[in-house]
């Protein structure tokens, strides 16, 4: 490929197709694109929790999230509108598009398109439940529940919370 319009001559592009919003990206949709996945980011324990996070550019120009376990859709399109916003604005920038469920999600994030897809989805609530590595030091230190004490030379025959937690 050699030249601004990849060896093809200037005189031979028809005038319609040599708009920006068709031949290259649109700063504005990876500009989406980057809001979403920061605000996707600033919560560690659903990142955390989904396997197989991947996105993708649709042939629509829209943007396409899929992950397997983890929240459903409709929890992380919630996460995103209300995470998405600009300084000096009232409004989100951020909103449904579309159906939201457990499974599928469709968003409108600054005019560009985003689809929210959860394979086998679990929920926040059943993740919370359930303990994980990013609990361990709430665990240790004894936020996590009711912690017995024991005395430092009596021993238990219970097992202790960090037992349970690191499967010893």
């Amino acid at each position: 490929m050699t030249g601004y319009r990849g060896g093809r001559d200037e005189t031979q592009t028809p005038p319609d197709l040599d708009r920006d919003d068709i031949r290259t990206p649109n700063a504005r949709r990876y500009e989406a694109l980057g809001r979403v996945m920061a605000a996707l980011s600033g919560e560690a324990e659903m990142l955390e929790a989904c396997r197989d996070l991947a996105w993708w550019r649709g042939s629509d120009h829209s943007w396409h999230i899929e992950w397997r376990d983890g929240p459903h859709a409709s929890e992380v399109a919630a996460l995103v509108i209300e995470r998405v916003r600009e300084p000096g604005l009232a409004g989100p920038l951020a909103g449904p598009a579309g159906i939201v469920s457990a499974s599928t999600a469709s968003l409108d994030v600054m005019g560009v398109s985003f689809v929210l897809r959860a394979i086998d989805p679990i929920g926040m609530a059943r993740l919370r439940s359930r303990p994980g590595l990013w609990r361990m030091s709430a665990t240790l230190d004894g936020a996590a529940g009711a912690v017995r004490r024991v005395r430092p030379r009596q021993h238990s025959s219970s097992r202790q919370h960090w037992e349970e937690l690191l499967g010893g």
